[in-house]
């Protein structure tokens, strides 16, 4: 009685329970189930859709030194220095018109003093801004990863959740979309830049040429003539300024709403900063259209009636919004716009056929690697040989368990990291093997030279480990996509190693000794 209570309570028995879990969570992988599949698979596994993506930094600066240069007016107002009368941004240059050439001195002289990320040229009356080489390298990569953060959280709540997102070179981003079910529309978000801007209007008319009329069949400086909502009641042309002082990067939030006639609208809410200048422009031109812009599209252009703060509506133009569209609109709001536009550069797709092909080649690879081990452990080691077997078909279990718990995408990388993995997993078992060889070998008790095997091999078993995993780390940290994946594999799998190494195989050991068996012939 006492000795089936010690077996029952043997560490061994926690062990198989434990493996039970890991088989039970497993299970959707070998067999229908239900239940949700414990691991993503990447895009070369289950086939899906690689999307080359081009940043436009340029206007990511031309919108940053405008930005810029409205703080710098408005900081030049504060410091009562006579501020500019008209601002223009073009490519990667600001310029700032001042009444006067004593006022564009003083204003150079203030800017100097302040700005060491800018470069400033006065010339008369005017001040031509520019950012220097380090600020637009920093803009840049700003930039792009401000981009991968928009379309991370968009293609999240689209729910492309096995997406990969990561900068390639200077000015392109991957996306990878494994195993989507519609990725045209995946790809029409990636494509929808989501700019909300809100501009006063200068001009209306039937078509651009009729407001072009209106001045001499020139295009004012600094503007631009943008379309109404098609099949709206805004369906005409507008002339608005290039750039804006609220835009939808002041947003806070945005979510499905009522409009004013029982329509269904989107209610947005800015942030401070942009409450505040929502608030001046519509104090300031009460009775004046303000046009709500979309995506370079007018959605609406309502007169101003009274002073409006850091909340509003968007209508629709009278055509209203249906409630699937109030809700894409709405997440992608909240996504936010890009912090540069973005272009499609190059698109392939790959059949699952070649997934479902890598997969079968990568789990010959892993059956032939375990086949050739098992021969090997049994063959050399005969019983012991057998349990260094059981330990690595355990190491393998957890590692995919601990896999999924990280969120790792399983990719054909991941999979080769899987079989180095089984390689080097068997080192832990051969060095504590040799340990307790060498002290038989001296006529040491076999329970004597297993807890010596154990404890002399530790200091090896680690030294020989931390060095891969620092390697692994470092290829986790700076690597992307499939590199990552491949790192993740290898870090997990040396956790596994020593787990399953140090204490798994040691308890075996403990088990045969609690049923009795004294010594094992190695």
């Amino acid at each position: 009685m006492q000795k089936s209570q010690s077996i029952l309570l043997s560490p061994f028995i926690f062990w198989l329970v434990g493996a039970a879990a890991c088989l039970w969570y497993l299970s959707p992988l070998f067999i229908t189930s239900n239940r949700p599949m414990p691991l993503r698979f990447g895009v070369d596994l289950v086939g899906g859709t690689y999307i080359s993506l081009i940043v436009d930094t340029d206007k990511a600066i031309e919108d940053a030194i405008y930005e810029r240069a409205q703080s710098l007016k408005d900081e030049l107002a504060r410091a009562q220095i006579e501020a500019p009368t008209f601002i223009k941004a073009d490519k990667k240059k600001a310029t700032l018109t001042f009444p006067n050439a004593a006022a564009a001195r003083a204003a150079a002289s203030f800017i100097k003093d302040r700005e060491r990320s800018l470069t400033v040229e006065q010339q008369q009356e005017t001040i031509s801004l520019a950012f220097t080489t380090a600020e637009e390298n920093f803009i840049k990569h700003a930039a792009i990863e401000g981009d991968i953060h928009v379309l991370e959280s968009r293609l999240n709540k689209f729910s492309v959740s096995e997406v990969t997102v990561a900068a390639q070179g200077e000015r392109n981003i991957l996306v990878e979309l494994p195993n989507i079910q519609d990725p045209e529309k995946a790809k029409s978000m990636i494509g929808k830049t989501a700019m909300l801007e809100f501009a006063l209007v200068q001009a209306t008319g039937n078509s651009p040429e009729e407001i072009l009329e209106q001045y001499g069949d020139v295009m004012p400086e600094g503007m631009r003539i943008l379309p109404g909502r098609r099949g709206s009641d805004e369906s005409r042309y507008y002339l608005l300024p290039k750039h804006v002082e609220v835009s939808g990067k002041m947003l806070r939030n945005a979510k499905p709403g009522i409009g004013q006639y029982g329509d269904i609208a989107v209610d947005f809410e800015l942030n401070p900063e942009g409450g505040r200048r929502f608030k001046e422009i519509s104090r300031k031109n009460i009775g004046k259209q303000l046009a709500i812009v979309l995506d370079n599209e007018v959605i609406s252009a309502p007169v101003l009636q009274s002073e409006i703060g850091a909340t509003g509506q968007i209508t629709g133009g009278g055509r209203g919004f249906a409630l699937e569209q109030a809700k894409d609109l709405s997440d992608l709001l909240k996504s936010g716009a890009y912090a540069a536009p973005v272009r499609f550069d190059e698109e392939r797709t790959i059949g699952p056929a070649l997934g479902a092909q890598a997969i079968r080649q990568g789990i010959i690879a892993c059956l032939v690697g375990l086949g050739l081990l098992f021969l090997f452990c049994v063959g050399y080691y005969k019983i012991p040989g057998l349990f260094a077997f059981i330990t690595l078909i355990y190491n393998l279990l957890l590692t995919l368990v601990l896999f999924s718990y990280f969120g790792g995408t399983l990719t054909l990388p991941g999979i080769a990291g899987l079989v180095l993995t089984l390689g080097m997993a068997i080192d832990a078992s051969i060095l504590i093997y040799e340990r307790i060889k060498d002290e038989l070998r001296h006529g040491t008790a076999f329970r004597q030279a297993v807890d010596v095997g154990f404890k002399g091999a530790l200091s090896v078993i680690l030294d020989a480990n931390a060095t891969h995993f620092i390697m692994d780390v470092v290829l986790f940290k700076f690597g992307s996509g499939p590199i990552q994946g491949f790192a993740l594999t290898m870090i997990v799998g040396i956790v596994t190693t020593l787990i399953t190494g140090l204490f798994f195989l040691r308890s075996i050991f403990n088990f045969t000794q609690r049923i009795g068996v004294q010594t094992l012939k190695f």
